[in-house]
């Protein structure tokens, strides 16, 4: 999963070892700040692609404000902008009843807790790292109707 690739100012073709880790995916979530709709067709060489609108994207990129998704048995929420950081948990559990993760952006920040009963993933950024020390995605591995693991990956 990735977020915020904000093409095509950072990202100027998928990096290779975003690609590396795109390889063998069943199913990419982006979470919005695409910028451009070709890093979406870019994206789907390598599987099928979910993305959720980001602050940056314009009406060329097509998608909603949210969605939720169940994948493999797990129900996995995705927003963008989940606010600020003090009451995330609560928030994102009231506005996802019913998921059982939540992907979202907007920070570039790396972000992996639970709470309220809720995981919420945001898996940073792998072409505008910011304030951070490398660019990073994130990996779900789900299995049997269960999050086995998500990890936080360093791509630069």
């Amino acid at each position: 999963m990735l977020s915020d690739t904000h093409a095509p100012r950072r990202w100027k073709g998928c990096p290779p070892r975003v690609a590396e880790e795109l390889v063998g995916a069943d199913v990419i979530l982006h979470a919005g700040d695409v910028c451009v709709p070709s890093v979406l067709s870019e994206l789907a060489v390598y599987a099928p692609v979910h993305v959720v609108k980001g602050n940056n994207d314009g009406p060329d990129v097509e998608a909603p404000e949210t969605l939720l998704l169940d994948l493999g048995g797990v129900r996995v929420g995705m927003i963008h902008d989940s606010g600020p950081a003090r009451g995330r948990t609560a928030r994102l559990r009231r506005r996802f009843p019913d998921a059982d993760l939540v992907v979202f952006g907007h920070s570039h920040i790396p972000l992996d807790e639970s709470g309220e009963g809720l995981r919420v993933f945001n898996p940073g950024s792998p072409t505008d790292r910011r304030r951070q020390p490398y660019g990073t995605i994130g990996v779900l591995t789900i299995e049997d109707g269960g999050l086995r693991a998500a990890e936080i990956v360093r791509v630069t």
